[in-house]
Order: C-alpha cells, then sequence, then structure tokens
C-alpha cells in the first residue's frame, strides 16, 4: 500500500499526544473532586456498577482512537493495487497477399474468404483490443498500426488484393516489427545531432510468454521466397510472440492462370504446423468459409489480469467514521457520556 500525500502521516503523531492530554485531563479532574471532598452519588455508582466488566469502560475510547487513526489515514489517500480480469491485447492480423490468394478452391477467393472472415472477427472484439494488419508477398509491409479504431482496421483490410510471390518470413519479421514499434516508441530528441544508440538483443524468453500480443497468420503456406520462416518463427519464439497460422485453402488446391501460364497452388499445412509448434502457437485449417469463421472465435485476445492502482480513501474514511460512531453509542450506552 502506498499513499498519495504522505505528508499528512505526519498527523498520526498527535494522536498519541491527544490520548495522553486526554488521561491527564481525566486524571486532574478526578483529583480536583477529590480535593473538594466531593462523593459520587448514590445513582452514579449504580451506574457504574451497571456499566459492567472493565472493558466496558475501555472500548468506546479504543474504538474512538481507532476510528481517528483511520482518518488520518485517509486524509493520506492511501492507494493500492488489484488484479483486474479482462479482454485486451494486441492482435496482429498477417495477410498473404501472394497471387496464390487468388485460388478459388475456397470461394469465392482464398483472399476474399480470409478478408471476410477477419472483418467479421474485427466486428466482434472489445475496444481493449487493438488490431494490426499487416501484408505480405515477397516483402513485408504493415498497412495499418495496432489501434482501437475499428474503422481504420477494416478499410485496411478492404485494400488486400492478390500481387506477388509468397515469403512468410517477411511476414513474421514485419509484425514482429510492428510489434515493437508499438511498445517502443523511438523517443525523438530534437536538441540532439548524437546517432541514436544501438537496438540491444532482446533476450529469450519461454515461447508463448508474450500475452497477450498474437500474430495470426493467414496464408496458403506456399513460400517461395526467402529467408527460412523457420528462422523467423525462431525469433517470434525468442521475444514469447505466439503465432497462431490458419491454412487457407485445401490440400487439392487450385489451378490459377499466371501471365498465360497454368500453375497449380495447394496449401502446405506441414509448413504452417512448424512456424506454429515453434512459437507455442495453434494452427487452424480452413477449407471453407465456415472453418474459417470458427477459427476466429478461437483465436486474438486472451482474459489476462492486469494490476492497476487503487485509491482506498472512501474504505479508510468509511471505516473511520463507523468506529467512531460505534464508540460514541457504546459510550452512552454504558458509560452515559460521550468517550
Amino acid at each position: 500500500m502506498s499513499f498519495l500525500w504522505p505528508a499528512a502521516l505526519l498527523l498520526l503523531l498527535a494522536i498519541p499526544i491527544g490520548v495522553a492530554w486526554y488521561r491527564r485531563r481525566e486524571r486532574a479532574r478526578a483529583r480536583r473532586a477529590a480535593a473538594f471532598g466531593v462523593a459520587p452519588k448514590p445513582e452514579a455508582a449504580t451506574t457504574r456498577a451497571k456499566a459492567g466488566p472493565s472493558w466496558h469502560r475501555r472500548l468506546p475510547a479504543a474504538l474512538t482512537v481507532v476510528g481517528i487513526t483511520l482518518l488520518v489515514l485517509s486524509l493520506a489517500r492511501p492507494q493500492s493495487v488489484i488484479g483486474v480480469p479482462r479482454l485486451e491485447g494486441i492482435v496482429l492480423l498477417a495477410f498473404d497477399v501472394s497471387g496464390s490468394m487468388a485460388a478459388t478452391d475456397l470461394a469465392p477467393t482464398r483472399m476474399e474468404a480470409a478478408k471476410t472472415a477477419a472483418l467479421a472477427f474485427v466486428a466482434k472484439q472489445p475496444p481493449s483490443v487493438r488490431i494490426g494488419v499487416i501484408a505480405f508477398s515477397d516483402t513485408g509491409f504493415s498497412i495499418q498500426v495496432p489501434t482501437g479504431d475499428r474503422s481504420q482496421v477494416e478499410t485496411a483490410i478492404g485494400r488486400l488484393e492478390p500481387e506477388r510471390g509468397t515469403s512468410l518470413a517477411q511476414g513474421i519479421l514485419q509484425s514482429l516489427a510492428v510489434l515493437d514499434a508499438d511498445e517502443h516508441p523511438p523517443s525523438t530528441d530534437y536538441y540532439s545531432n548524437r546517432s541514436p544508440e544501438p537496438t540491444p538483443q532482446p533476450t529469450p524468453v519461454p515461447a508463448g510468454t508474450h500475452v497477450p500480443a498474437i500474430i495470426v497468420l493467414m496464408t496458403d503456406g506456399e513460400n517461395t521466397e526467402g529467408p527460412d520462416p523457420l528462422q523467423a518463427a525462431g525469433v517470434a519464439r525468442d521475444r514469447g510472440v505466439r503465432i497462431d497460422t490458419v491454412g487457407i485453402g485445401s490440400p487439392d488446391g487450385a489451378t490459377l492462370e499466371v501471365e498465360g501460364f497454368r500453375v497449380h497452388t495447394a496449401l502446405d499445412a506441414d509448413a504452417l504446423k512448424a512456424i506454429s509448434t515453434a512459437t507455442d502457437g495453434t494452427y487452424y485449417p480452413a477449407a471453407s468459409q465456415e472453418d474459417l469463421t470458427k477459427i476466429y472465435g478461437d483465436v486474438g485476445s486472451k482474459l489476462v489480469v492486469r494490476t492497476e492502482p487503487f485509491e482506498l480513501t472512501p474504505l479508510f474514511a468509511m471505516a473511520g467514521f463507523s468506529l467512531l460512531a460505534i464508540g460514541g453509542a457504546a459510550s452512552l450506552r454504558w458509560l452515559g457520556r460521550m468517550p
């Protein structure tokens, strides 16, 4: 527990001083009464007899002291941290926009089926989940940084069209670069011409521990360009980022007409399984639009627990006033006066 106004705690020093002053005043009053020969009235003696055990006389005063202590603590504005479970996180949707995504083994095409399912997924996410969009073919590029603005994400997905070859590694590495830039934005020093410090190599962590950030790699898995996608998956694993792979297409595949050539393309499930396994992720085969819709119910955000500061001032104040009220009522009931 911490305090927003710790200087107010100095008032606690006044409490023992006040208690000592009160007891000294009570003893002085008793001595003055004895000096003047004032004897207690019979009814007063009866009242004391009815007061019961000695703790009846001490409890009201103790409650009063504790109540005042709590009120002083409330002035210092105590706060603590509590765990708040909620759906939140960063989801990076990495779309394969290579030419093979124009295949029709998923109706109407692999690309359109993936876009339709992704838009349905985006619409269902709470505002606490930020979504980014990455497109990759033979290179990778970000078309939407993580944001809570659903209209921006939907517009970015709507612009996706099949293009050139496929580099799964470029899609993974670009997603990691976007995630790193989002979590560690570069600081700009306008008053310095010094070269920026080199980025330190991150210390490897257990796979899947970077919660709730996740990369959803949507592709048919046919890799035609370097670098090695498993090496890129190893980079994600060392950073603890999970990659869920979604296999777009069917094992039988389809034949495309590309620049006058007929090219057969089929789902490479083994490559996608290896990527997801390396990062403690999950591979989802999607042979139909219905499969894609079900998949998006599983991937994405997780229920995580975040610690947030919570001010305890109202609780301390309420407890302090309650103890003062109880102490006063007990004193009136047992002693016939306020403490």
